[in-house]
């Protein structure tokens, strides 16, 4: 079947699947530009996808599902082969997410087949020999009233179709390599087949370049072409983009403008980037701006910018010195203020041309993020980790490493982040009503991931925070952090330690003081 519940198995598969070929598939990258990242844009792709299912409710139906998987690839979709993915997902979510029943081998071949028709009408000058080739072909494929049978004779098809690009494109037979985008397209194809079918395979094949080619570097390439990528969210009525597809077409080339009730995922390639933002100003509003050079060095297409760096936003002098310990820059904001942007955002452009933001909480993330906005206007690359809280933030930069590519770098960090739960203590200041019940002014609140978990009416920090504790670890866990702040109980963390040694014993835990003035303890597990 593919009911709602599949469809977000198979979009956490897909990333998954997507996350161990990448690197396979970024050194197939030689078309449009040989700047070796298709994998890693698709990955990203698919991850902002099932980010956004798993923010659904466990019951939603398959319309709202397939909606917040179209969504979710349509703003965070990378890159020209993640921003035709992103509609070839769509092109799927229109035809599928109606129907009132799961569907059956002929609507899926008839959802794939739309698909298709979206994915080629949105790219100005269609190309043969890429990811539009191959799920057409996909689509042809798609026989049988059965579901299983249709989903393997799609991925038969595209597969077959991916061997056939290499003959379709010059430079990709110069460089002896199937389309990397197409690619990546058979292995989300592959991970369908295996959800309808539970038929997993034992890896996802990504066919190598051929035997006594070597690659296309930019000096070797034909005509190198426009000079930046230009991506943007625009929100802008219909009808205005067919005058936007004009002014961008004239200006460069790559072009592709991807979804529909106003709003618009927009990549173009072009010499003037200020041009192509000014012609979303003149459609709509531009929003999540992304300009990217397009020519690396010559004989190093996959070499790292210079200036990586992260930045850590916390209050507490502690925290700050844990952060500024693992490598990152901090900006200090105070105890229950927010950081200024303009602040914010120049110390983004003065860290370095590739920086990952680290907010570290739920009210910093969005300021963050207009911050970042603010930087990529200059032409850093900026991606903001979603930390909620600062042990999410100390776990990314435990997996942070500056020598990979920054995608990559990206991706592992936002991984660590989101496999570490997060709880503090706090203590009531005055009457409330909670989501446990009715708590009076001192009493002490455990909270877990923002929603209070216990009410320790006449309890101590310590009893509260082994409550927490236990209730954090009932589902699993490694690591242990505990991050003690200005105001804990003398001997707290140590009690705790012996806590989790007795009743835990299988769990590491680190034991560091933050200082912060609001929480006596802050608590993660990974």
């Amino acid at each position: 079947m593919l009911d709602a519940a599949a469809v977000r198995r198979w979009c956490r598969l897909a990333a998954e699947a997507l996350g161990r070929t990448r690197s396979e598939i970024d050194a197939l990258n030689v078309f449009p530009v040989p700047d070796g990242d298709t994998g890693t844009n698709l990955h990203l792709t698919v991850i902002a996808a099932a980010d956004a299912l798993d923010e659904l409710p466990g019951g939603a139906d398959p319309a709202e599902t397939w909606r917040a998987l179209a969504r979710g690839a349509l703003l965070g979709a990378r890159g020209n082969s993640g921003v035709i993915l992103s509609q070839v997902l769509r092109g799927l979510a229109d035809v599928l997410g109606p129907l009132e029943a799961p569907p059956d081998g002929a609507a899926f071949a008839g959802a794939l087949r739309h698909a298709s028709g979206l994915a080629r009408g949105a790219v100005e000058h269609p190309v043969e020999g890429t990811i539009l080739s191959v799920v057409a072909e996909a689509a042809a494929s798609c026989t049988g009233s059965g579901l299983p049978d249709a989903c393997r004779a799609a991925a038969g098809g595209a597969r077959r179709a991916l061997r056939r690009t290499t003959g379709q494109l010059d430079v990709l037979a110069r460089s002896g390599v199937v389309d990397a985008g197409a690619a990546g397209l058979c292995v989300v194809l592959d991970a369908l087949a295996a959800v309808v079918t539970e038929e997993y395979p034992e890896r996802y094949e990504v066919p190598g370049r051929a035997a006594g080619t070597a690659p296309i570097v930019p000096e070797r390439a034909e005509p190198r072409g426009p000079g930046f990528e230009v991506m943007y969210l625009l929100d802008a009525p219909d009808d205005a983009v067919g005058a936007l597809r004009a002014t961008l077409d004239a200006l460069g080339d790559s072009l592709v403008v991807v979804g529909g009730d106003g709003l618009w995922n927009v990549h173009v390639h072009v010499d003037d980037a200020g041009a192509a933002i000014e012609a979303g100003m003149a459609a709509g509003r531009p929003h999540r701006i992304r300009v990217s050079h397009l020519h690396a060095a010559p004989g190093e297409p996959h070499a790292p910018h210079a200036g990586r760096a992260v930045i850590a936003v916390t209050a507490a002098d502690g925290l700050a010195a844990l952060f500024e310990g693992c490598g990152a820059r901090v900006v200090r904001r105070e105890p229950g203020a927010m950081p200024p942007l303009a602040v914010l955002a120049e110390a983004i452009l003065a860290a370095g041309d590739e920086v990952a933001v680290l907010p570290n909480e739920p009210e910093v993330l969005a300021l963050a993020e207009a911050a970042a906005e603010r930087a990529r206007d200059a032409g850093a690359r900026i991606a903001v980790v979603p930390t909620k809280a600062s042990v999410q933030g100390m776990a990314a930069l435990a997996v942070h490493d500056p020598l990979r590519r920054f995608g990559e770098d990206v991706i592992e960090m936002t991984r660590a982040a989101g496999a570490t739960r997060f709880g503090h203590l706090e203590v009531a200041g005055q009457e409330a009503v909670t989501s446990v019940g009715l708590c009076q002014p001192g009493d002490v609140l455990g909270l877990i991931e923002g929603d209070v978990a216990t009410i320790g009416a006449g309890a101590g920090v310590g009893e509260v925070a082994r409550s927490v504790l236990d209730r954090m670890l009932s589902g699993g866990g490694e690591l242990v952090t505990l991050i003690t702040g200005a105001h804990a109980p003398a001997g707290l963390a140590e009690a705790l330690e012996e806590h989790l040694r007795r009743d835990h014993p299988d769990v590491e835990v680190g034991v560091y003081d933050g200082g912060q003035e609001r929480y006596p303890l802050l608590i993660g597990v990974e």
